[in-house]
């Protein structure tokens, strides 16, 4: 297999029946794949790692579903800019089950000029990372306690990791 041409790994599985399937017999995937089957739009497993994609407006209660199937601690969240694709926003949260010893990644596609709810009300450590990727990217978070710049001056004009910003900046 080319790996330039298909980087996934041979036990590499996607959608959420193949996914399903590969990992029966895996307790903390089939926890955190039940829990939030109502919400998945996609699945993926490859390379260890399992990631379940959701539909943005469904971005707390999945949350509150991960957290009840036992991924207890809120790890991460960052964005990335699929500019120019649509839904252009790609946010991923990475979760982690002390109880499991698994990880868990969360991804909702939210497109420019849309927002996403907080989830500071499931985890209040998803704070200062929403407000990180409000900051760099422009992606609203609607519910948060204080959305305001965290990095970058407060007069700074733009969001420096988009891919449309200008390397040099604005001038």
């Amino acid at each position: 297999m080319d790996p330039i041409a298909n980087p996934a790994t041979p036990e590499a599985a996607f959608g959420v029946e193949a996914v399903k399937l590969a990992l029966a017999h895996h307790a903390a995937s089939n926890a955190a794949i039940n829990a939030l089957e109502p919400f998945m739009t996609d699945a993926k497993w490859d390379r260890g790692e399992l990631t379940l994609t959701v539909a943005p407006e469904t971005i707390v209660d999945a949350s509150h579903a991960a957290k009840a199937a036992g991924y207890n601690f809120f790890e991460d969240l960052t964005a990335v800019d699929w500019y120019p694709t649509e839904p252009r926003f790609q946010l991923s949260y990475s979760l982690l089950s002390h109880t499991f010893k698994q990880r868990l990644r969360v991804v909702a596609r939210v497109a420019e000029g849309e927002s996403i709810a907080s989830i500071t009300s499931v985890w209040p450590a998803a704070n200062f990372y929403e407000r990180e990727v409000f900051d760099l990217f422009g992606v609203n978070f609607t519910g948060h306690p204080r959305l305001t710049r965290i990095m970058m001056p407060d007069n700074w004009n733009g969001h420096p990791l988009r891919k449309d910003y200008p390397v040099e900046g604005y001038r």
